[in-house]
Protein backbone atom coordinates (compact mmCIF):
# COMPACT_ATOMS: atom_id res chain seq x y z
CA UNK A 1 0.00 0.00 0.00
CA UNK A 2 1.50 3.32 -0.82
CA UNK A 3 0.59 6.24 1.29
CA UNK A 4 0.15 10.46 -0.76
CA UNK A 5 0.30 12.96 1.20
CA UNK A 6 -1.74 15.88 -0.17
CA UNK A 7 0.38 19.24 -0.49
CA UNK A 8 -2.36 20.96 -1.65
CA UNK A 9 -3.34 22.89 1.24
CA UNK A 10 0.58 24.10 2.00
CA UNK A 11 1.27 24.91 -1.81
CA UNK A 12 -1.69 27.08 -1.58
CA UNK A 13 -0.79 28.42 2.02
CA UNK A 14 2.53 29.23 0.33
CA UNK A 15 1.31 30.89 -2.67
CA UNK A 16 -0.95 33.43 -0.27
CA UNK A 17 2.21 33.57 1.46
CA UNK A 18 3.85 34.89 -1.10
CA UNK A 19 1.11 36.86 -2.27
CA UNK A 20 0.35 38.96 0.71
CA UNK A 21 4.39 39.96 1.26
CA UNK A 22 4.22 41.22 -2.36
CA UNK A 23 0.85 42.94 -1.85
CA UNK A 24 2.33 44.11 1.25
CA UNK A 25 5.84 45.91 -1.10
CA UNK A 26 3.40 47.26 -3.19
CA UNK A 27 1.69 48.72 -1.13
CA UNK A 28 4.44 50.04 0.75
CA UNK A 29 5.53 51.82 -2.68
CA UNK A 30 2.40 53.32 -3.32
CA UNK A 31 2.15 55.02 0.18
CA UNK A 32 5.49 56.09 -0.55
CA UNK A 33 4.78 57.46 -4.21
CA UNK A 34 1.92 59.55 -1.93
CA UNK A 35 4.04 61.20 0.33
CA UNK A 36 6.67 62.52 -1.88
CA UNK A 37 3.98 63.75 -4.08
CA UNK A 38 2.83 65.35 -0.90
CA UNK A 39 6.55 66.86 0.27
CA UNK A 40 7.33 67.68 -3.60
CA UNK A 41 3.76 69.41 -3.56
CA UNK A 42 4.84 71.87 -0.78
CA UNK A 43 8.26 72.05 -2.10
CA UNK A 44 6.68 73.54 -5.61
CA UNK A 45 4.22 75.64 -4.00
CA UNK A 46 6.97 76.98 -1.97
CA UNK A 47 8.64 78.00 -5.05
CA UNK A 48 5.99 79.89 -6.73
CA UNK A 49 3.24 77.18 -8.28
CA UNK A 50 0.01 77.04 -7.40
CA UNK A 51 -2.15 73.58 -7.10
CA UNK A 52 -3.70 73.75 -10.55
CA UNK A 53 -0.23 74.07 -12.00
CA UNK A 54 0.66 70.71 -10.22
CA UNK A 55 -2.35 68.72 -11.45
CA UNK A 56 -2.06 69.64 -14.81
CA UNK A 57 1.41 68.65 -14.70
CA UNK A 58 -0.03 65.13 -13.07
CA UNK A 59 -2.21 64.63 -15.43
CA UNK A 60 -0.81 66.08 -18.70
CA UNK A 61 2.83 64.25 -17.91
CA UNK A 62 0.89 60.76 -17.16
CA UNK A 63 -1.51 60.85 -20.06
CA UNK A 64 1.69 61.64 -22.71
CA UNK A 65 3.76 58.84 -20.69
CA UNK A 66 1.13 55.60 -20.49
CA UNK A 67 -0.80 56.88 -23.79
CA UNK A 68 1.42 53.94 -25.90
CA UNK A 69 -0.33 51.41 -23.42
CA UNK A 70 -3.33 53.11 -24.16
CA UNK A 71 -2.68 52.93 -28.13
CA UNK A 72 -1.60 49.15 -28.32
CA UNK A 73 -4.48 48.23 -26.51
CA UNK A 74 -7.11 50.18 -28.36
CA UNK A 75 -5.20 48.55 -31.73
CA UNK A 76 -4.99 44.69 -30.16
CA UNK A 77 -8.98 44.84 -28.81
CA UNK A 78 -10.90 47.90 -28.96
CA UNK A 79 -14.54 45.97 -28.28
CA UNK A 80 -13.17 45.89 -24.73
CA UNK A 81 -13.66 49.40 -24.84
CA UNK A 82 -16.99 49.37 -26.50
CA UNK A 83 -18.20 46.80 -24.95
CA UNK A 84 -17.36 48.09 -21.21
CA UNK A 85 -17.13 51.51 -21.78
CA UNK A 86 -19.56 52.32 -18.64
CA UNK A 87 -16.75 50.17 -16.47
CA UNK A 88 -14.15 52.76 -18.11
CA UNK A 89 -16.06 55.61 -17.58
CA UNK A 90 -16.65 55.21 -14.14
CA UNK A 91 -13.12 54.52 -13.59
CA UNK A 92 -12.13 57.41 -15.29
CA UNK A 93 -14.46 59.51 -12.72
CA UNK A 94 -13.79 57.71 -10.05
CA UNK A 95 -9.98 58.21 -10.20
CA UNK A 96 -9.53 60.88 -12.71
CA UNK A 97 -10.03 64.33 -12.89
CA UNK A 98 -13.16 64.88 -10.78
CA UNK A 99 -11.36 63.22 -8.09
CA UNK A 100 -8.28 65.72 -8.36
CA UNK A 101 -10.59 68.71 -8.24
CA UNK A 102 -11.94 67.14 -4.51
CA UNK A 103 -8.57 67.11 -3.43
CA UNK A 104 -6.53 69.79 -4.66
CA UNK A 105 -10.02 72.15 -4.39
CA UNK A 106 -10.96 71.00 -0.79
CA UNK A 107 -7.23 73.17 0.09
CA UNK A 108 -8.99 75.80 -1.03
CA UNK A 109 -11.04 76.13 2.45
CA UNK A 110 -10.09 73.29 4.75
CA UNK A 111 -6.51 73.65 6.27
CA UNK A 112 -3.76 71.16 5.22
CA UNK A 113 -3.77 69.13 8.46
CA UNK A 114 -7.49 67.92 7.43
CA UNK A 115 -6.54 66.71 4.05
CA UNK A 116 -3.99 64.07 6.07
CA UNK A 117 -7.43 62.67 8.26
CA UNK A 118 -10.53 62.88 6.04
CA UNK A 119 -9.82 61.87 2.63
CA UNK A 120 -7.78 58.95 3.52
CA UNK A 121 -9.94 58.04 6.50
CA UNK A 122 -12.97 58.04 3.80
CA UNK A 123 -10.96 55.77 1.48
CA UNK A 124 -10.46 52.95 4.43
CA UNK A 125 -14.04 53.17 5.57
CA UNK A 126 -15.55 53.56 2.74
CA UNK A 127 -13.18 50.68 1.08
CA UNK A 128 -14.28 48.36 3.72
CA UNK A 129 -18.03 48.40 3.78
CA UNK A 130 -17.86 48.80 -0.10
CA UNK A 131 -16.05 45.45 -0.25
CA UNK A 132 -18.77 43.74 2.45
CA UNK A 133 -21.30 44.53 0.30
CA UNK A 134 -20.66 44.66 -3.14
CA UNK A 135 -17.89 42.21 -3.13
CA UNK A 136 -18.81 39.83 -0.11
CA UNK A 137 -15.74 40.58 1.48
CA UNK A 138 -16.68 39.50 5.45
CA UNK A 139 -15.44 42.24 7.92
CA UNK A 140 -14.16 41.02 10.53
CA UNK A 141 -13.16 42.52 13.87
CA UNK A 142 -9.84 42.46 14.03
CA UNK A 143 -9.72 44.38 10.63
CA UNK A 144 -12.09 46.94 12.11
CA UNK A 145 -9.54 47.52 15.10
CA UNK A 146 -6.75 47.86 12.86
CA UNK A 147 -8.54 50.38 10.87
CA UNK A 148 -9.15 51.99 14.04
CA UNK A 149 -5.84 52.43 15.09
CA UNK A 150 -5.05 53.97 11.43
CA UNK A 151 -7.70 56.44 11.77
CA UNK A 152 -6.30 57.64 15.72
CA UNK A 153 -2.92 57.52 14.18
CA UNK A 154 -4.09 60.39 11.17
CA UNK A 155 -4.87 62.48 13.93
CA UNK A 156 -1.84 62.49 15.46
CA UNK A 157 0.43 63.10 12.31
CA UNK A 158 -2.24 65.67 11.33
CA UNK A 159 -1.75 68.09 14.30
CA UNK A 160 -5.55 68.63 13.84
CA UNK A 161 -7.38 70.48 16.41
CA UNK A 162 -10.87 71.73 17.47
CA UNK A 163 -9.88 75.49 16.14
CA UNK A 164 -9.09 74.55 12.47
CA UNK A 165 -13.00 73.20 12.11
CA UNK A 166 -15.35 76.12 10.99
CA UNK A 167 -18.09 76.44 8.47
CA UNK A 168 -15.59 77.22 5.43
CA UNK A 169 -13.83 74.55 6.39
CA UNK A 170 -16.12 71.92 6.49
CA UNK A 171 -17.07 72.82 2.40
CA UNK A 172 -13.54 71.53 2.19
CA UNK A 173 -13.90 68.71 4.54
CA UNK A 174 -16.50 67.63 2.64
CA UNK A 175 -14.70 67.96 -0.64
CA UNK A 176 -11.66 65.39 0.83
CA UNK A 177 -14.63 62.78 1.67
CA UNK A 178 -16.27 62.76 -1.42
CA UNK A 179 -12.69 62.44 -2.91
CA UNK A 180 -11.97 59.54 -0.61
CA UNK A 181 -15.33 57.72 -1.65
CA UNK A 182 -14.58 58.27 -5.13
CA UNK A 183 -11.04 56.42 -4.48
CA UNK A 184 -12.51 54.12 -2.54
CA UNK A 185 -15.16 52.98 -5.08
CA UNK A 186 -11.92 52.98 -7.55
CA UNK A 187 -10.47 49.95 -5.62
CA UNK A 188 -13.65 48.37 -6.11
CA UNK A 189 -14.28 48.56 -9.50
CA UNK A 190 -10.43 47.50 -10.41
CA UNK A 191 -11.31 44.81 -7.92
CA UNK A 192 -14.97 43.78 -9.30
CA UNK A 193 -14.19 43.59 -12.98
CA UNK A 194 -10.43 42.55 -12.28
CA UNK A 195 -9.05 45.14 -14.66
CA UNK A 196 -5.55 45.41 -15.51
CA UNK A 197 -3.57 47.79 -13.55
CA UNK A 198 -1.25 49.29 -16.32
CA UNK A 199 -4.27 49.63 -18.67
CA UNK A 200 -6.73 50.97 -16.06
CA UNK A 201 -3.97 53.73 -15.14
CA UNK A 202 -2.95 54.38 -19.29
CA UNK A 203 -7.59 55.12 -19.72
CA UNK A 204 -7.32 56.88 -16.10
CA UNK A 205 -4.37 59.47 -16.98
CA UNK A 206 -6.25 59.23 -20.63
CA UNK A 207 -9.15 60.78 -19.62
CA UNK A 208 -7.69 63.38 -17.39
CA UNK A 209 -5.58 64.48 -20.32
CA UNK A 210 -8.24 65.29 -22.41
CA UNK A 211 -10.45 66.81 -19.90
CA UNK A 212 -8.05 68.87 -17.36
CA UNK A 213 -5.64 69.82 -19.26
CA UNK A 214 -7.42 71.60 -21.86
CA UNK A 215 -9.50 73.47 -19.00
CA UNK A 216 -6.44 74.57 -17.06
CA UNK A 217 -4.98 75.86 -19.94
CA UNK A 218 -8.11 77.98 -21.12
CA UNK A 219 -8.39 79.54 -17.61
CA UNK A 220 -4.86 80.21 -17.00
CA UNK A 221 -3.13 80.01 -20.54
CA UNK A 222 -0.47 78.20 -17.81
CA UNK A 223 1.48 81.09 -17.45
CA UNK A 224 2.71 80.61 -13.90
CA UNK A 225 4.57 77.17 -15.47
CA UNK A 226 5.91 79.27 -18.14
CA UNK A 227 7.17 81.64 -15.29
CA UNK A 228 8.49 79.27 -13.44
CA UNK A 229 12.36 78.34 -12.38
CA UNK A 230 13.28 75.16 -15.25
CA UNK A 231 14.39 73.22 -12.50
CA UNK A 232 11.39 73.64 -10.45
CA UNK A 233 9.42 72.59 -13.44
CA UNK A 234 11.49 69.70 -14.76
CA UNK A 235 11.40 68.72 -10.90
CA UNK A 236 7.55 68.80 -10.78
CA UNK A 237 7.65 66.66 -14.08
CA UNK A 238 9.29 64.22 -12.88
CA UNK A 239 7.74 63.83 -9.18
CA UNK A 240 4.34 64.67 -10.63
CA UNK A 241 3.81 63.48 -13.72
CA UNK A 242 6.02 60.53 -14.25
CA UNK A 243 6.37 59.11 -10.36
CA UNK A 244 3.11 59.95 -8.79
CA UNK A 245 0.98 60.56 -11.92
CA UNK A 246 1.19 57.45 -13.23
CA UNK A 247 3.05 55.49 -10.36
CA UNK A 248 0.49 55.89 -7.67
CA UNK A 249 -2.50 54.67 -10.02
CA UNK A 250 -0.57 51.56 -11.31
CA UNK A 251 1.09 50.60 -7.82
CA UNK A 252 -2.62 51.15 -6.18
CA UNK A 253 -4.27 48.89 -8.97
CA UNK A 254 -2.31 46.37 -8.70
CA UNK A 255 -2.10 46.28 -4.91
CA UNK A 256 -5.67 45.72 -4.98
CA UNK A 257 -5.44 43.29 -7.43
CA UNK A 258 -2.88 41.49 -4.75
CA UNK A 259 -4.75 42.18 -1.62
CA UNK A 260 -8.38 42.85 -2.60
CA UNK A 261 -9.74 46.16 -2.36
CA UNK A 262 -10.70 46.27 1.37
CA UNK A 263 -6.77 45.85 1.94
CA UNK A 264 -5.77 48.36 -0.41
CA UNK A 265 -7.88 50.79 0.64
CA UNK A 266 -5.86 51.26 4.40
CA UNK A 267 -2.24 52.02 2.59
CA UNK A 268 -3.07 55.58 1.32
CA UNK A 269 -3.31 56.37 4.82
CA UNK A 270 1.03 55.98 5.44
CA UNK A 271 1.26 58.59 3.50
CA UNK A 272 0.87 61.81 5.76
CA UNK A 273 3.43 59.93 8.23
CA UNK A 274 6.10 58.95 5.07
CA UNK A 275 5.40 62.68 4.23
CA UNK A 276 6.67 63.82 7.55
CA UNK A 277 10.13 61.88 7.31
CA UNK A 278 10.64 62.90 3.65
CA UNK A 279 9.82 66.21 4.29
CA UNK A 280 12.75 66.65 6.53
CA UNK A 281 15.32 66.38 3.52
CA UNK A 282 13.24 68.06 1.01
CA UNK A 283 11.74 71.19 3.24
CA UNK A 284 14.12 71.16 6.14
CA UNK A 285 11.26 70.08 8.48
CA UNK A 286 12.19 68.46 11.33
CA UNK A 287 9.27 65.28 12.38
CA UNK A 288 7.61 66.14 15.53
CA UNK A 289 7.37 63.56 18.39
CA UNK A 290 3.45 63.33 17.38
CA UNK A 291 4.41 62.55 14.07
CA UNK A 292 6.41 59.87 14.47
CA UNK A 293 4.30 57.94 17.28
CA UNK A 294 1.52 58.75 14.34
CA UNK A 295 3.38 56.66 11.51
CA UNK A 296 4.45 54.07 14.68
CA UNK A 297 0.66 53.56 15.05
CA UNK A 298 -0.77 53.15 11.40
CA UNK A 299 1.93 50.71 10.56
CA UNK A 300 1.05 48.56 13.36
CA UNK A 301 -2.74 48.90 12.27
CA UNK A 302 -2.15 48.54 9.26
CA UNK A 303 -0.54 45.09 9.77
CA UNK A 304 -3.24 44.56 11.86
CA UNK A 305 -5.84 44.98 9.18
CA UNK A 306 -4.04 43.73 6.12
CA UNK A 307 -3.07 40.59 7.75
CA UNK A 308 -6.96 39.58 9.07
CA UNK A 309 -8.62 37.08 7.59
CA UNK A 310 -12.35 37.54 6.45
CA UNK A 311 -13.08 34.54 9.19
CA UNK A 312 -11.93 36.34 11.87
Amino acid sequence: MILTVNTAPVAVQSQEARKLLLGLLVGLIAASIGALYTVYARWGIAHGLHSPDLTVLRFGVAGLVTLPVLLRAVLKDSAQFTARWKIWLAVSVFAGTPFGLLMFGGLQFAPASHAAVFPFSAMSVVGMLLSAVVLGERLSLRRAGGILLVLAALVLISGMDSESFSWISAMGDAMFIAAGILWASFGIILRRYKLDPLLATAVISFSALITYVPGYLLFTGGGRLLAAAPNVVWTEILVQGVIAGAGTLYFYAKMVSLLGASRAAIFPALAPGLAALMAWPVLDHLPKALEATGLMIAIVGLLIAVTATSTR
